[in-house]
Formats: structure tokens, C-alpha cells, sequence
């Protein structure tokens, strides 16, 4: 864990105030950091030096009437970049994945499977030819509808992990876990990890990755029910650095995990910690979304990704 992180470093509190920060992606074009506020359905934008503002509203529902049952998960949740800098958006209240263009609205990217709606799109990743991972838990339905529905044959009746292909092809990779929610790619992209946030069985899972991009079958990664004795949050967000330590949000705040399954140590921001993402100009930052708060920590490994060969810290 020392490697990983300096024996001295400290957790710095950006900014705060939020209902439920999420899904933090760094812009290296600008060097911002944009995140999720869900239930108040706006994505913030931080910049050293300045501070926060509002960068995105409505970022995850935008009908006109305000939707029945509906008053904490319907924002954006997930954000990641295309390979052309562009920003994709798992949304909660449209419960599709889709495109923003800057003062063109969304472009829809994928919204159903055999015809039939997604729950309400987590998280997101891309890998290196174009395909999209993601996530589709029901955290972002209405429960009134949700039931009526699914008995009117309208509705997914399970929680999936899907692939979206540069065609638009989506393909469901497995309809196994109860909560999908965090994903993330190893360095090589030859392992999909999925979090899980189900309390009754908070697992990571790991699926081999095969030549077309679906998985073969999943095994338990790691297993966080022994650390949940006390400690705030749930197998949330995911992010992998250089080595293949797996920096997972989960009980206590950001697990660190070896690439064979090991707990390293823990990230204690005392707050239930929904996700992080990697930032700065050398990809060593781990910007941290815990709850109301945005916070950072500097670490002596460099997150996946273009970043330039880090230099050493004194």
C-alpha cells in the first residue's frame, strides 16, 4: 500500500454540498474534472484554481413533467469520454446511454434491448476499439412504474451487464447479478471487473474478456461482506491503475486491491463513497466522489489511459 500511496498523504475536500455526488471523469483537454449530482440531475465541473459551477442541467432526465416516484436517482450518473474527447452519459431519468452535444442536446446511443427499455443505465467504460461496457440496475426506476411495466411486457425483467459496439449492436453480456453497478477494464482490457451493490452480497466480479468483446463466465473477485461491520458504502465505482490495483469505492471508502484479489488498504474518507476517477496532467490523482463531497487524494501510481510517464514526487 505504501507503493501505492505516501504513508503521509491526505484526503483534500474540493468542494461539498452535493446530494449525491457520482461518476467523475477528468477532461485532460481542459483539465476539469466533471461529475454527477443525481438527484438534483446536473453534472458539476471543478477546476483547480476556480472552483465549481454548474456545467450541465438537465443532465440525466429531461422531460417536461417532473416523474412520479422519481425524486432521487433521476440525473446522469456514469460519465466517460469517447475516443474523441466527447462526453457520454449513463442517464438515470432517460434510461438510455447518450452523447451530449455542446448546445445540440443528446444523441441517443443505445435505449433498449429486443425492443424493450433499459432500467435505468449506471456506469460506463470504453475500451480501446470503440466498444461500450455498461451497467443497467433498476436504481433509477420509478417504483409505481416499474411494476406496471414490466407486466405489460415493456420492461426488461433483469438487471444486465451490456455491450454497445461501434455499430449500435447491444449485447447483453450476463443477466446474473442483482445490482451491477461500477465497471472497469484491466490494463491489457483482457478483464471486465463489475461491482456489485447488493448488501446481501457485495462482490466485485471479474469476467475474461474473449477476442469479439463479450465474456466468458464470472468468478467473485473480491468479496467486501466482511468489511461492512460498521463502515459506510456499498461495491460502488471502479478505476484500475498501471499495475492492475483495482481502486474500488466500497465499505469505508476507496478499497485498494491487488490484481490477484488482495486487499491492500483502504482509502478512509468516512462517508458512504460512490466513485473515483483518475486526473491531473500525469493520471497519478485519484479524484474521489464521497456522498456530498468531492475530495482528491495524491498517490505514487498513474491510472490507466494517455498519460505521460509520471514524475517522481519528493
Amino acid at each position: 500500500m505504501d507503493a501505492l500511496i505516501a504513508p503521509d498523504a491526505v484526503i483534500e475536500k474540493l468542494a461539498g454540498g452535493f446530494e449525491w455526488s457520482e461518476g467523475p471523469v477528468w477532461n485532460p483537454k481542459a483539465q476539469t474534472l466533471l461529475f454527477s449530482d443525481v438527484p438534483r440531475n446536473v453534472i458539476f465541473v471543478w477546476k483547480e484554481g476556480v472552483g465549481t459551477r454548474d456545467f450541465l442541467f438537465p443532465s440525466g432526465y429531461t422531460g417536461a413533467r417532473p416523474r412520479e416516484g422519481m425524486d432521487r436517482e433521476q440525473g446522469s450518473n456514469g460519465l466517460t469520454l469517447d475516443a474523441q474527447g466527447r462526453l457520454v452519459l449513463a442517464q438515470h431519468g432517460d434510461r438510455r446511454v447518450a452523447r451530449w452535444v455542446p448546445g445540440g442536446g443528446f444523441v441517443t446511443l443505445a435505449e433498449y434491448y429486443k425492443f424493450l427499455r433499459f432500467n435505468s443505465p449506471n456506469d460506463l467504460v470504453y475500451d480501446s476499439r470503440g466498444n461500450l461496457y455498461f451497467t443497467d440496475p433498476t436504481y433509477g426506476l420509478p417504483r409505481d412504474r416499474e411494476q406496471a411495466d414490466r407486466l405489460l411486457g415493456q420492461e426488461l425483467l433483469f438487471s444486465g451487464v451490456f455491450l454497445l459496439r461501434p455499430s449500435g449492436e447491444v449485447v447483453l453480456l450476463t443477466r446474473e447479478l442483482t445490482f451491477p453497478n461500477g465497471v472497469a477494464l484491466s490494463p491489457q482490457q483482457r478483464v471486465l471487473y463489475v461491482a456489485v451493490s447488493d448488501p446481501n452480497n457485495p462482490v466485485i466480479m471479474a469476467y475474461p474478456i474473449l477476442p469479439d468483446g463479450t465474456v466468458e463466465p464470472g468468478t467473485v473477485f473480491f468479496n467486501a461482506q466482511p468489511l461492512m461491520n460498521g463502515r459506510k458504502g456499498l461495491p460502488d465505482g471502479l478505476k484500475v491503475d498501471r499495475q492492475g490495483n483495482l481502486f474500488a469505492t466500497g465499505p469505508g471508502g476507496v478499497l485498494v486491491i491487488s490484481p490477484r484479489g488482495q486487499l491492500l488498504g483502504i482509502i478512509n474518507t468516512g462517508e458512504a463513497t460512490a466513485n473515483c476517477a483518475w486526473g491531473d496532467a500525469d493520471g497519478t490523482t485519484l479524484y474521489i466522489t464521497a456522498h456530498m463531497y468531492l475530495a482528491r487524494v495524491r498517490t505514487l501510481t498513474q491510472g490507466t489511459g494517455d498519460w505521460p510517464k509520471p514524475k517522481a514526487r519528493r
